[in-house]
């Protein structure tokens, strides 16, 4: 079936969600919405232990919401015109929580069906690392979700330095991504074999590749291109 999205639209794991629409072989769709999951669970997690949910409950909401999504392809309700990952999987959890009853919690993390492995261990030492200031369940999602996506792309940045034997030089840099320009090299040259004026270079070289990655991820989470910068900016205000 011919798709009938605009030409704007881009093939990432979103776009291939909300061009299925539920209609046909929705396979792909599957395993795009999945690979979703997999990657942004943790922002549901936290929105719903700062509601008050304690650790058991909250992970029974995460998985129960993820194998419900799965399982009634709640991708086919999904709107291009409002085709951010993000405000889709919020709202689409909150509808879940509003109509999830209370016997309905007999039937553990999806009544024993687990589509989508999550570590709800790890969920919560992270959780116990959040600020203990009043940001409402709403802002530390966003909060969350913003820092996701930063860690999909460090993670894939590491990698990138790690297949070319240079971890160690990653290990290094990093923390400079994002500090000020005017920090001293002249000890991490030193430390690594190199001269200062080839640590800045890798340093910036290491921030461009960076922000090119978290554009990348940006872009799985939007259905048209167009919204790429806007979503980048809003995020980056959350933190």
């Amino acid at each position: 079936m011919a798709s009938s999205l605009s030409p704007r639209f881009v093939t990432t794991r979103w776009s291939i969600v909300v061009a299925a629409g539920g209609q046909g072989d929705g396979s792909h769709a599957r395993r795009a919405l999945e690979d979703l999951c997999r990657g942004y669970w943790y922002p549901l997690y936290a929105y719903v232990r700062r509601k008050g949910c304690q650790p058991d409950d909250a992970a029974d909401l995460v998985q129960g919401f993820v194998t419900a999504l799965l399982d009634r392809r709640a991708f086919a309700a999904a709107d291009p015109t409002r085709g951010r990952f993000r405000a889709f999987l919020l709202a689409s959890f909150d509808h879940f929580i509003a109509n999830q009853r209370r016997h309905d919690n007999a039937h553990k993390r999806g009544g024993g069906k687990t589509f989508v492995g999550l570590d709800f261990a790890d969920g919560e030492r992270r959780y116990a690392l959040e600020p203990a200031h009043d940001l409402t369940p709403d802002r530390i999602y966003q909060r969350r979700w913003a820092l996701s996506l930063i860690d999909a792309a460090m993670a894939r940045l590491r990698q990138d330095y790690a297949d070319r034997g240079k971890a160690l030089v990653f290990d290094a840099l990093a923390p400079l991504i994002s500090a000020p320009s005017d920090q001293p090299y002249a000890q991490l040259a030193q430390q690594l074999g190199m001269t200062e004026g080839a640590v800045k270079v890798a340093v910036h070289r290491l921030r461009k590749r960076c922000r090119d990655l978290l554009r990348d991820e940006v872009k799985e989470t939007v259905a048209d291109s167009t919204e790429v910068e806007d979503e980048l900016a809003y995020l980056l205000r959350t933190l």
